[in-house]
Order: C-alpha cells, then structure tokens, then sequence
C-alpha cells in the first residue's frame, strides 16, 4: 500500500503503522511524491486536500496528524455506515472523498486518548473520569469502533482494487487476573485474624467468625483460594492465562496483599511462574509516589522471587496518568501494559480491542511499549453498575461477540476473591465457569 501525503509527520506515521499492522500483509509507505504516487500499480491512498491520481482512495486529511502541540479538538460526531464517526471532511470544488472523514485522525485521537492529555477533572480516585470521554458520550464506549471502521475501510479497499491480500487476524482470548488480596485469612497474622474476629463479632457476623476460625485451623477453604479449581478451568479449555501480583511492601490503604515474607505467598507466585505468564500490579503507593523508586524495587522484588524478568504489568485500581505512569514503566523495563481500560465502567477506553505500541503525545514519539486493552472487568459489574451476575453475563458475552466480530485480542479481568467461594459473591464463579466452558473453550487456539 502506498500513502501520498503532502508532509510526513510522526502522528501519521504512527497511524499508519496501527492500520498497516491491522490490515495488510505487506508494508504501507508513504510517499510526498505525486509522481510516484500516480506510477504506483497497487492499492493507493491519497491522504492530501486534493485527487492526485485517476485510480486512487482519497481520505482528505484533518489538521490533527500534522499539528505538534496538543489542543482542543472539539470531535463533533456523525453517523456513517450505521456507526459513530467524526472530523468529517469535504472537498467543495473537488469530487467528493471516498470516505466522509479523516479515519486516520479519528483512529489517533482515540487510540493515542488524546483527550485525556487535555484539561480535566480526576475522579475520586485520581483517574480519568470515564463520563469525560467522546465514547462514553456519544455511546460508543461499548464499541470497538476503531476495529470497526477499519474493516468497512479494508472493504472499501477491497471494491476498489482487486487481488489485493489482507491480514486475516485471528481472534483471541487472553483471561487475567489480578491478586490483590491472595487469601481472605491465611496468612494474615494473629493480629490482624484477632481484629477481624472481633470486627465481625461486633457487626454480629457470626458466621463468618466461624468461618474465619474454621479456615485459621484447616477445617475449611479460604473463601478466596480459588487457585486450583482455576488451573482446572484454564487445563480444560486449553486457554493461557495471565496473572498479575500486587507485591506492595507496605501493607497499608489501598494495599491490602499479604506481607511479602510470607513463604504461602511467595510459593504460590513462584508456581505461577513457571506454569502461566505473570505480572506485577505496580501498588497504589507506586501509583503516587514522585519517583520510580517504589515501582522498581517491587519489580525487583518479584524478579528475584520468580527468576525471571518481569516484563508487564497492570495498574492496580487501573491508576494511571497519561503521559507520566506509562514514562515511569517504561524506564521501569516494562514492555506490555494491560491497564487501558476503565476502572469505573466496562467498554473499550481506547476504541481498540487489539494490542498497540502507544504513542506519547508530548513529546510525538512512538514507543515500543505494547498497550493490551481489556474490555471487561468484574469489579466494575459488581461495584460500579451494581449488575446482577446473569445482567454480567450478558454484557460479557456482548463484549465477546463484538470482539469476535472484529477478530480482536479480548481480554478480560477477573480477581481471586470473585471466584472463590465468598458468599458476597454467590454468582459469579458459577457465571464465569459457564463462559468459559460453554462459549471461550469453542475458541481455544483459534
């Protein structure tokens, strides 16, 4: 594929790497050449205001990929081919562009989430406010709408030049799991197992008292030991989960993981490292702390515990700032984040369900550091939409099927405690162990 642009710039490189990567089986360049462009016999792309060429696609070009600074871009949204759209484009005394807007632009603003480098509110909890955001507005949080329009584009394509080769992409499921809280009682202390034995007493929470004492003595399970029924699970639908460890080494606020000293807590990572991939779940105090410090002694920590280099990671509570937490992993060593995503609603934050190289808008630099979206997480189901596990079933398999559709990498998000046997959550083990045998063990290895 050749893209005739009348400047290059590092936003539309970028983009076009993302779309290349998406679509094509052989190397987009790009030309500011209109005579090679013209001579070209192969799929061509004039991204300029005007045509160049007799057979050509033309996309004429919003001001975004050409801009160095960051600023408001006022999106004003339309529908096209049944779908959201936006930077819609025309050409007044010229033919009119073979699609209505700049989808390349539109796929950076969303992709780079350029709008949460703009002013705004945090949430309480110190994050971008998923309300705040041109999906969530407009109704396309739901959508990976950047998957979408990409392949009504290689359609396009497709119509206009013949015995052109596409990517086929293969759909994929990636399950993780954080373990923030490895076990309910194990492992506490006396301490902490007397205040909350008294805690519950206080509350008239008798049964879990009993609970609690049954587990202390090894007459019961810990209510969120959910460890081997999930290696039953993942062995039977052939699926490779990944699980991330908080390994805070202060036990405070936030930071509720067993102390790091504990040899049960120590084992069981080190058993997960050698059966699955793992990955650090950079603490809150990491999350807030000025330096790099914290971060990198925890993932020091785990690589000496694990032997083996630790190389991604997801932010615990999914506490992250653009551009400052993904410059922090980077000189941390990490090279995939899973993080991009919402803490506070499920739905693609970044309009993409498939991995991408993220690009820092301030200082225009594409990196080398991979982004992994999730589109489900039960924490935000069951605290934030307070749905019901058969209502979370539903909007699981909504995702799926969409992800599906666009043959994208889902991911979804599970923690320890949801799948355990917490009466809180009486439910949802039941719910994720009907999805996982009933519908993603039909897609294993896919």
């Amino acid at each position: 594929m050749l893209i005739y642009a009348e400047q290059l710039s590092s936003r539309l490189e970028y983009i076009v790497d993302l779309v290349n990567a998406e679509l094509f089986s052989e190397l987009a360049v790009i030309t500011t050449s209109p005579d090679v462009f013209r001579h070209y016999d192969g799929i061509k792309i004039n991204y300029s205001p005007k045509p160049v060429a007799e057979k050509e696609f033309h996309i004429i070009p919003h001001n975004l990929l050409f801009e160095q600074d960051i600023r408001d871009q006022s999106p004003v949204c339309f529908e096209w081919q049944a779908q959201k759209a936006f930077f819609k484009t025309s050409a007044p005394s010229n033919p009119e562009p073979d699609i209505p807007f700049d989808i390349f632009a539109a796929c950076f603003y969303l992709v780079s989430r350029y709008e949460e480098y703009l002013p705004h509110e945090k949430d309480s909890y110190g994050r971008y406010p998923h309300n705040s955001s041109l999906a969530y507005k407009e109704g396309f949080l739901q959508d990976p709408l950047v998957d979408n329009w990409l392949l009504r584009l290689q359609e396009l394509l497709q119509s206009r030049f013949s015995g052109v080769l596409f990517r086929r992409r293969n759909f994929r499921f990636v399950p993780t799991y954080d373990i923030d809280i490895m076990y309910a009682y194990k492992g506490k202390g006396l301490k902490r197992n007397i205040g909350g034995i008294f805690r519950n007493m206080m509350q008239g929470q008798w049964p879990l008292v009993k609970q609690r004492i049954g587990v202390l003595r090894g007459k019961q399970h810990d209510p969120h030991d959910a460890y081997e029924w999930l290696d039953a699970l993942h062995l039977y639908c052939r699926v490779k989960p990944i699980y991330f460890f908080l390994v805070a080494q202060q036990q405070e606020g936030y930071d509720r993981n067993l102390p790091t000293d504990l040899k049960a807590f120590q084992d069981l990572i080190k058993y997960y490292a050698t059966a699955y991939e793992v990955g650090l779940h950079p603490s809150w105090r990491s999350s807030v702390a000025m330096g790099d410090n914290i971060l990198k002694e925890e993932k020091e920590w785990m690589e000496v515990i694990t032997d083996i280099p630790i190389v991604q990671s997801r932010q615990h509570y999914i506490k992250f700032d653009l551009p400052h937490t993904y410059e922090r992993l980077i000189r941390a060593g990490i090279k995939r984040d899973y993080s991009m995503g919402y803490g506070s609603i499920n739905g693609f934050r970044a309009s993409i369900s498939s991995p991408f190289r993220w690009f820092n808008l301030n200082n225009n630099t594409a990196t080398d550091l991979e982004v992994w979206p999730f589109c489900f997480m039960d924490a935000n189901a069951f605290y934030e939409q307070k749905l019901s596990p058969g209502q979370a079933y539903t909007d699981l398999m909504r995702y799926y099927a969409s992800v599906k559709k666009v043959r994208g990498t889902f991911i979804t998000i599970w923690h320890n405690n949801f799948l355990g046997t917490d009466p809180l959550y009486k439910g949802w083990r039941e719910l994720y162990e009907i999805f996982m045998k009933e519908d993603a063990y039909w897609d294993a290895g896919a």
